[in-house]
């Protein structure tokens, strides 16, 4: 791996290392919120030694010094949501300022912020769904009829390869989960007999949530094609067929851009696009709000809220096409 550039550099500071201890060990956040928050504080002390010539000394700043952060982001043309992603940062660090008494408030309290974009979650139609859902079966060339394939293919694919992404598929879109949660899933997590799933989400909060049958199946034969069945406390979805080590996410996201383009769908949409599949499924077919904000492990639910905005919009498209009054 080739060395940062020096304006990406991480700074020498000792608060915010010990705030990236205790976001990793005390609040358990995925490593996506870890990177981002810490890339944040990072960066706006690297502002801060560049604006002031001095690096920052947290327990002195004003409220007029993030006001003029706020402003040089704006002239960079940083989108609303960055910016939001940067305060929301130094908002968590300054909290955990405060509860270590080395200050006595937040001065960004009250800086008022640019709102950030209103837009609707995407997502995957039902039949897209499935198109989706049936794609690894054609990266598997062994099922093809066509001689030719295996020539096309190049490198050989091993035959747990499919299966397990297929049984990953299933199982995203059956129970909602983010990558994180997904690629730490573990066998004595499932509990076969009242199809539940423990699963570990943000800020070490435990959920259940209801598994298909469908994903269960999908797993029991993808582990039909492993040397062993993984032991209760291993990886439900492993690295390879001869690893014990589990997916890593970025790996699960590479292997879905190409079943997407199999599929004849965006390879640019994420697997959390599948989660929002699934709830914007739920809510079409009648799920309260409240149960679905549960299922997806959001802690407020404004967040969840979004969804409705989803089938809204698209009520209203069908309204205003079949109406005749409309």
């Amino acid at each position: 791996m080739s060395e940062p550039a020096a304006k990406d550099a991480p700074v020498a500071d000792e608060w915010i290392d010990k705030f990236a201890r205790h976001l990793a060990t005390d609040r358990g956040v995925s490593p996506y919120t870890l990177r981002n928050y810490t890339q944040a504080l990072n960066e706006f002390a690297r502002w801060h030694q560049q604006d002031r010539q001095r690096p920052p000394v947290w327990h002195s700043l004003q409220r007029d010094d993030f006001r003029a952060y706020l402003r040089n982001l704006g002239r960079n043309n940083l989108s609303r949501s960055a910016i939001q992603l940067r305060f929301s940062a130094l908002r968590t660090f300054y909290k955990f300022l405060v509860r270590r008494a080395l200050v006595e408030s937040s001065p960004i309290k009250n800086i008022s912020l640019p709102k950030p974009e209103r837009r609707l979650p995407r997502f995957l139609t039902k039949e897209q769904m499935l198109a989706l859902l049936h794609a690894p079966d054609r990266l598997d060339v062994s099922r093809s009829p066509d001689p030719n394939a295996r020539k096309r293919a190049g490198r050989p694919v091993e035959a747990a390869t499919p299966e397990r992404d297929k049984a990953i598929l299933e199982t995203i879109y059956s129970c909602g989960l983010r990558i994180s949660e997904l690629c730490g899933l573990r066998v004595e997590d499932i509990n076969r007999n009242d199809q539940l799933v423990r699963v570990r989400g943000k800020g070490k909060k435990e959920r259940l949530v209801p598994i298909g049958a469908p994903a269960l199946q999908a797993i029991e034969h993808y582990w039909k094609f492993l040397p062993r069945r993984p032991a209760l406390p291993e990886p439900v979805f492993l690295r390879s067929k001869r690893s014990r080590e589990p997916m890593f996410p970025r790996t699960l996201q590479l292997r879905l851009k190409r079943y997407l383009e199999i599929a004849g769908l965006d390879p640019h949409l994420t697997p959390h696009k599948l989660r929002h599949s699934y709830a914007t499924h739920l809510l079409d077919a009648g799920a309260d709000l409240r149960s679905v904000q549960e299922l997806l492990g959001h802690a407020h639910l404004v967040t969840t809220q979004v969804y409705t905005h989803v089938t809204t919009e698209r009520l209203k498209k069908a309204y205003d096409q079949a109406h005749p009054r409309a």
